[in-house]
């Protein structure tokens, strides 16, 4: 049993990135589902799938590289925890590597990147940075 499901999303990342792999596999919830789909729309992977597992689905996160075989995906930081949680404001949103990153927040209206939030004038829960 996992106590903070997306900082271990992240750590796998993260960790599948420093061994150079092409993807990485991730227990599946619709938060994750949610954080996947935002990193694909914003280039910082490839692509993911939902993959049935027998105890619970999985999520295939293909990574995403340069032609120097660098990665996309440079940072990931978990912000909020099961321990402390964050909450921002709309004008509190932060901007994450002068605009080159993204914050990912949990909203009323659903889990959403900083600058989607801002232009939709709702707060929340600041989850992670991406850059």
């Amino acid at each position: 049993m996992v106590t903070d499901p997306i900082a271990d999303m992240l750590t796998r990342m993260r960790n599948a990135i420093l061994a150079r792999h092409d993807f990485t596999l991730v227990p599946s919830s619709r938060m994750k589902l949610s954080i996947a789909k935002i990193l694909r729309e914003e280039g910082f992977i490839r692509d993911y799938e939902v993959l049935k597992g027998k105890p619970q689905r999985v999520i295939k996160v293909y990574l995403k590289y340069t032609e120097n075989k660098e990665p996309v995906l440079t940072g990931l930081k978990r912000v909020s925890k099961p321990g402390l949680r964050i909450y921002v404001k709309r004008k509190e949103i932060p901007r994450v590597c002068g605009g080159l990153g993204i914050a990912i927040l949990s909203t009323p209206k659903g889990v959403m990147m900083g600058q989607q939030a801002w232009r939709q004038e709702v707060g929340g829960e600041l989850l992670c940075y991406i850059w």
